[in-house]
């Protein structure tokens, strides 16, 4: 009996495989950055919100998942430069870390840059040593514009959370809706 013999891809086939491969392999060189979960000094984010620290590890997560709409995220949302985004993720910097230190950074009026400069602080307190840097005046009202950005990336990438308090508040058809 003889076997019959394979068609040839086709012209479009044959390069939507090979491009495929191209894909997987510029994927899998680009993932142990986003995988990394060491920061340079202590990786406890200590905010001085415990909300807030709650969420940055489900960040980390996020990002591990989809590391290009995190980028562009933070790009698009908290005004950082892309490359500055990039460099952070692949020295090693956890997302949620760096997404924070963003997000902060634009609360305050500064760029992700400085706030990124400013870790580790000295001593043991944290990004909460950081937001007194960056907003000394008002370090209270910096926190909440980033948690409110927080529900906000939330909302974008259409992922679960429960909101604190004064969220629920600031949120109030967020929390009816049970998200």
């Amino acid at each position: 009996m003889r076997m019959p013999r394979a068609k040839p891809l086709s012209p479009t086939r044959a390069r939507l495989a090979a491009g495929g491969w191209w894909v997987a392999i510029a994927l899998s060189m680009l993932l142990p950055a986003f995988a990394q979960e060491t920061v340079e000094g202590d990786a406890s984010p200590r905010t001085g919100d415990a909300w807030v620290d709650t969420q940055l590890p489900d960040i980390d997560r996020y990002a591990a998942r989809h590391p290009d709409a995190f980028v562009d995220e933070l790009v698009r949302y908290q005004g950082a430069p892309r490359l500055v985004v990039e460099e952070a993720l692949q020295a090693g910097m956890p997302a949620g870390h760096l997404y924070y230190a963003c997000a902060l950074a634009q609360a305050a009026g500064r760029s992700c840059r400085n706030a990124l400069d400013a870790w580790p602080p000295a001593g043991d307190e944290g990004w909460a040593a950081v937001a007194e840097v960056l907003a000394p005046d008002r370090p209270g009202e910096a926190q909440q514009r980033v948690k409110r950005g927080i529900v906000e990336s939330y909302t974008r990438w259409a992922r679960p959370i429960t909101l604190d308090a004064s969220l629920r508040r600031a949120f109030p058809d967020h929390a009816s809706s049970g998200r």
